[in-house]
C-alpha cells in the first residue's frame, strides 16, 4: 500500500459525514476496524523501511485523529443509552426498539446467516454495560470446568426470539460469567433472570452491572453449579460451562427438578451433544449438527 493510497483512505473517512451521525454505529465500527488494520498497520510497515518518515507521521496522526473522533461519538452515545436504561426502566419492546434504532440488525431473523460469531452487535452490547474494567479470573477451575467465553450477542437475541418466554418464566444461566446473557434476556424478554457463577470476581462484576443499570429482576449467585438452588427456574441455559461427570451431575439435578414441573433447557456449544442424549428431554428440532447454534429442549 502506497502513501497516496493510505491518504485516500483517510480522506474518505474524514469526509464521510454518515460516520459522524450518532445512529451510524455499525458503519462507524467498520470504519474504525478498517483504519486500524488497513491504514495504521500499513503505515507501521512502511515506517520500518521508508525514508518518508515525516509524511508517514502526519498520516498516522490523521488516522488516529479520525479514530479518536469516532470513538468520542460512541462514548457519548453509550452514556445516553445507559442513562435511558437506568432512569426509564425500558420494557422489552422499548429495549429492542432502542437496539434496532442504533444498530442495523434483523431482530426478526428472517435473514439467515451461515455462521454466527462475534460481530459489531457484541461491541454495541459491551458498550451498554456500565462496568468497563473486566476482572481477571482468580479462582482456579476444577478439571472439568471450562474456561469462560462470552456467548455471542446475536445468539442471545436469537434465543429470546425463539424461546417465546412468558412472564412467569425464570431464566437461569448456568455458568453466567460476566452476566451478559442474564442481563440481555431480562432486557429483551422482561422476565426474571439469574446467573450461577463459580468465579467470585466475575459474579461481583455482573452484580455491579445490574446495580448500575438498576435491573432488580436480575441476580447472580457465586456458587458451584452442583450446589445451587434451581427451584425457581423454568428455563436453563448452558454455554458448555463444564463437561464430563460434572455436566452429568448438573443434568441429573435438572432432571429431578423436571419431576416437579415442566422445564426447558437451552444449550450452545459442545455440551449440546451430551444434552441430546438425555432420555428425559425432548429436542425442539432434529439433531443439531452445528454445535454453535442454540438448541432447545423440553422435559418429557
Amino acid at each position: 500500500m502506497t502513501t497516496t493510497e493510505i491518504e485516500s483512505c483517510i480522506e474518505s473517512a474524514e469526509e464521510n459525514s454518515l460516520l459522524y451521525e450518532e445512529k451510524s454505529f455499525d458503519k462507524r465500527s467498520e470504519a474504525i476496524d478498517f483504519i486500524e488494520f488497513q491504514v495504521l498497520d500499513p503505515i507501521e510497515v512502511l515506517s520500518q523501511k521508508s525514508i518518508q518518515q515525516d509524511e508517514l507521521v502526519l498520516l498516522k496522526d490523521r488516522a488516529e485523529k479520525v479514530i479518536f473522533e469516532l470513538y468520542k461519538i460512541d462514548i457519548k452515545l453509550f452514556q445516553k443509552l445507559k442513562k435511558t436504561i437506568r432512569t426509564k426502566g425500558l420494557n422489552a419492546t422499548a429495549f429492542k426498539s432502542m437496539v434496532s434504532e442504533y444498530f442495523d440488525f434483523d431482530l426478526t431473523y428472517k435473514k439467515k446467516v451461515k455462521e454466527t460469531g462475534y460481530d459489531n452487535l457484541d461491541i454495541f452490547i459491551n458498550g451498554l454495560l456500565p462496568c468497563e474494567t473486566i476482572p481477571e479470573q482468580a479462582k482456579p477451575l476444577e478439571p472439568e470446568m471450562v474456561y469462560y467465553q462470552k456467548t455471542p450477542a446475536r445468539i442471545i437475541f436469537e434465543i429470546v426470539e425463539q424461546a417465546h418466554f412468558i412472564k412467569e418464566d425464570v431464566f437461569i444461566d448456568i455458568g453466567s460469567g460476566l452476566g451478559q446473557v442474564a442481563i440481555l434476556v431480562n432486557l429483551l424478554a422482561g422476565i426474571k433472570t439469574k446467573g450461577i457463577e463459580f468465579e467470585p470476581s466475575f459474579c461481583s462484576y455482573a452484580t455491579s452491572c445490574v446495580m448500575a443499570l438498576k435491573l432488580p429482576s436480575v441476580t447472580f449467585m457465586n456458587i458451584d453449579a452442583r450446589k445451587a438452588d434451581y427451584s425457581e427456574g423454568t428455563v436453563f441455559f448452558m454455554f458448555t460451562p463444564f463437561k464430563g461427570e460434572m455436566l452429568q451431575d448438573v443434568l441429573e439435578i435438572l432432571r429431578k427438578e423436571s419431576l416437579l414441573r415442566k422445564i426447558r433447557i437451552i444449550t450452545y456449544g459442545p455440551c449440546t451433544a451430551e444434552v441430546e442424549l438425555q432420555s428425559w428431554l425432548r429436542s425442539a428440532a432434529p439433531k443439531n449438527e452445528n454445535m454453535y447454534k442454540a438448541a432447545f429442549f423440553t422435559s418429557c
